[in-house]
């Protein structure tokens, strides 16, 4: 079962209590500042749902022009702060930024990112983490 928390035409959230994690929706097009303000978004929605894994589903957003940048990682360091400890992204197909980011990626430690190309294989991994939560 899920609870919606948000549910705007660019990004929609919401809470799987079967999983206990947050899954977040991408959607439609995206840039530097659109991805900015979803990341905003999201680190509100873990601070009202606490939970250590989050599933950051791309495959619905129709173009991105980003590259997850310094302040990305930022943003991550503040989501390990804020309880999360898992992060399985699912890249969209036609990700650009895609090399860079992974690149940046594989430095995280704190929390743990890892990148899918479709939605069960990211499930999988997700369901087999530990939560310190």
């Amino acid at each position: 079962m899920q609870q919606i928390i948000i549910d705007q035409p660019a990004l929609a959230i919401s809470y799987d209590y079967t999983y206990q994690w947050l899954y977040v929706n991408w959607r439609g097009p995206h840039n530097q500042e659109s991805t900015r303000a979803g990341c905003a978004i999201i680190l509100e929605a873990l601070s009202q749902w606490p939970t250590a894994k989050i599933l950051n589903d791309n495959t619905n957003i129709t173009r991105a022009s980003l590259q997850l940048t310094e302040w990305g990682v930022a943003w991550l360091r503040d989501m390990y702060a804020a309880g999360l400890r898992y992060l399985a992204w699912v890249y969209a197909a036609d990700f650009d930024g895609r090399q860079a980011s992974e690149q940046l990626v594989r430095l995280m430690t704190h929390p743990t990112v890892v990148s899918f190309d479709d939605i069960e294989s990211a499930q999988a991994w997700l369901i087999q983490q530990k939560s310190t939560h």
